[in-house]
């Protein structure tokens, strides 16, 4: 084992030399297998152990066990307890979720601290059969049925190539110890079910069993390639880039076949799962929003626009009559003028006699209203957004610069025609907005 195993990383993790290790020792069989092979090809990685505190003192004692061998072999050890029931209760979540939530956080702010490149698992292909079985049973779709990924950012699992029998004779000829955890023969967990009962009798009908599914799964990430690419292609051609965000066409979204696939595989990534609720979305009123933990999905008029979320600035900046320039929370500069100067929506030329300084730059309000040039009288600031199609989020980007609580400038859109400069006017002042 130790040779095919050599040839694995060489061939599929080549980039692993002279790096630093995170390994994720639970004690068990499979990760003390993990730590024995790499060892000997000559790696000195630093032991991660969850002490996830679910079987009393069994949990304590291999939290002690795995810092024994960790001084026996003279490697860094980091050991972190959880209240995993508190946790799954307070996300409401199942145990197991918990602790798969809260390992792979502690592993990424491990990695963070301590500058680690990798962090090896120690899951192997019985793993992966596992978890086909129960996303079958739970309903998946391709990507669930391809199960357990060999890589994941810095999360690499060298051990995928080989199933339990192979990790349990290696251990046997070795010598090697591990501590069993008896929960891992409680047949009330669903995992521990298929891995005692059912899985057992389907190798038990072919001895090719392994092989064949390794096949299936070779075929099923090929399908999956292929689909990964029709979306890529679809959003390359359909994700619009649009400020910080993209814009999507609705109609182009109703002309797709398999609409809830191409819904759920384009939106999910952004954490909008409820296909129901962007259903709707498609048909409700403009000005609509869905809301993850890190985006934003806006009906707006006959197109989506996805944005990640961000705080909206409600702070007001000051501009004094003195200043040259100013950087944030926009670029802005200012020049006297002697003469008058033609300008452009980037810039206009102000009366400075007119303003009250210090000028303030802001947000807009409901209770808004300007004078716009080359219009007769005032209008409403939200009827200007609505005529020239303003979306919500150019809305909430539009900034003002104010005279007191007059509006002086939609900064780069119009500028109020009270406080302009014509050519009779003494301090003229030319701002320009550089964006």
């Amino acid at each position: 084992m130790f040779e095919k195993f050599q040839k694995h990383l060489e061939t599929h993790f080549p980039q692993i030399k002279d790096q630093k290790i995170l390994l994720a020792l639970s004690g068990g069989l499979d990760s003390c297998v993990l730590l024995d092979l790499i060892i000997k090809l000559g790696i000195r990685p630093a032991l991660a152990h969850c002490n996830f505190q679910l079987r009393g003192i069994a949990s304590d004692q291999d939290a002690r066990w795995v810092k024994t061998l960790a001084q026996e072999k003279g490697l860094e050890c980091h050991v972190q307890n959880f209240d995993t029931q508190v946790y799954a209760l307070n996300k409401k979540v199942s145990i197991q979720m918990a602790a798969r939530d809260l390992r792979y956080k502690w592993f990424e702010t491990l990695s963070k601290q301590n500058d680690y490149n990798f962090i090896f698992v120690a899951h192997h292909a019985d793993d992966i059969l596992e978890t086909f079985m129960i996303n079958v049973m739970r309903g998946t779709g391709l990507k669930g049925l391809l199960g357990i990924p060999e890589r994941r950012g810095k999360i690499l699992r060298p051990l995928l190539p080989f199933s339990r029998e192979e990790i349990k004779q290696y251990a046997f000829q070795k010598k090697i110890q591990y501590m069993e955890d008896e929960s891992n023969t409680k047949k009330e967990y669903l995992r521990n079910a298929l891995r005692h009962e059912v899985i057992p009798q389907w190798k038990k009908k072919d001895s090719n069993f392994d092989e064949q599914f390794r096949e299936t799964l070779k075929y099923l990430g090929q399908a999956q390639a292929v689909l990964d690419y029709v979306l890529e292609d679809f959003k390359n051609k359909n994700f619009i880039s649009f400020q910080q965000g993209f814009k999507i066409s609705i109609h182009v979204l109703k002309g797709i076949p398999s609409l809830n696939y191409y819904l759920h595989a384009l939106f999910a990534p952004y954490g909008f799962v409820n296909l129901e609720d962007l259903k709707q979305l498609i048909h409700s009123q403009s000005g609509k929003q869905l809301f993850s933990d890190t985006h934003r999905l806006i009906k707006d008029r006959g197109c989506f626009l996805l944005t990640p979320i961000k705080e909206s600035p409600s702070k007001s900046y000051s501009v004094d009559s003195e200043l040259s320039a100013i950087e944030s929370p926009l670029r802005l500069s200012f020049t006297q003028e002697k003469t008058f100067k033609k300008v452009d929506s980037k810039s206009l030329m102000l009366d400075k006699a007119k303003l009250k300084f210090p000028l303030t730059l802001r947000k807009w309000k409901q209770s808004d209203y300007f004078y716009p040039s080359g219009l007769k009288g005032r209008k409403k600031l939200s009827k200007y957004f609505k005529d020239e199609k303003f979306s919500l989020l150019e809305k909430e980007d539009q900034w003002l610069l104010c005279s007191g609580d007059d509006i002086v400038w939609v900064i780069g859109k119009r500028a109020d025609q009270r406080f302009l400069a014509d050519a009779y006017t003494k301090e003229k002042w030319l701002i320009r907005y550089h964006d």
